[in-house]
């Protein structure tokens, strides 16, 4: 049996052993993009279509790209560059951790730095959800713990997927109208 093609990495930065998982069957995976600084709509297509290029991903199914204020740990900063943000569904038989490591690659590769918890960024792609797995391992929070208070996250995902549902919370349309009313 010949080993899986791995995808050459970026100088200075080790992908994670790929996780064929032929016995498992593709899950739907929630990815949240979002970019404020340089051509942020253009880091965001070319994020999607690294995605697009990863190994065991079969389907990406992205929504519109939604304009939104920069929100810092004390609240929304207008005063900061506005955010660009989508939602991408991909369909996957990596393993969760592998994908969420192929994201942070691919975060790198487009200049991200982590200097500031909720700072400004060239790239930030957040694993919402996979399938219906809910997991509290430290480096592995599924669903991801802030997406229901976040509209540019349900928003888009919504825009994407119309009956989306995020695991252990609701329906996303719900929680957005809740966020919504109140505002």
């Amino acid at each position: 049996m010949t080993p899986p093609i791995r995808p050459i990495p970026p100088r200075g930065h080790r992908l994670p052993a790929i996780d064929p998982r032929p016995e498992e069957e593709a899950v739907p995976a929630v990815v949240a993009l979002g970019s404020n600084l340089g051509d942020s709509a253009a880091t965001i297509a070319e994020a999607v279509q690294a995605i697009r290029r990863l190994p065991l991903v079969d389907d990406v199914r992205v929504s519109r790209i939604f304009r939104t204020v920069a929100v810092r740990p004390e609240g929304p900063d207008p005063a900061a560059p506005e955010f660009a943000n989508a939602v991408a569904i991909v369909t996957t038989r990596l393993a969760p951790p592998v994908l969420l490591g192929m994201l942070h690659a691919i975060e790198e590769q487009h200049g991200r730095v982590r200097a500031e918890r909720w700072g400004d960024r060239t790239l930030d792609l957040d694993l919402i959800a996979y399938g219906d797995l809910q997991s509290d391992e430290e480096h592995l929070l599924l669903p991801h713990p802030r997406a229901a208070e976040r509209s540019f996250v349900l928003a888009p995902w919504l825009d994407v997927d119309p009956d989306a549902v995020l695991p252990g919370k609701g329906r996303v349309a719900d929680l957005l109208a809740a966020l919504e009313g109140s505002a």
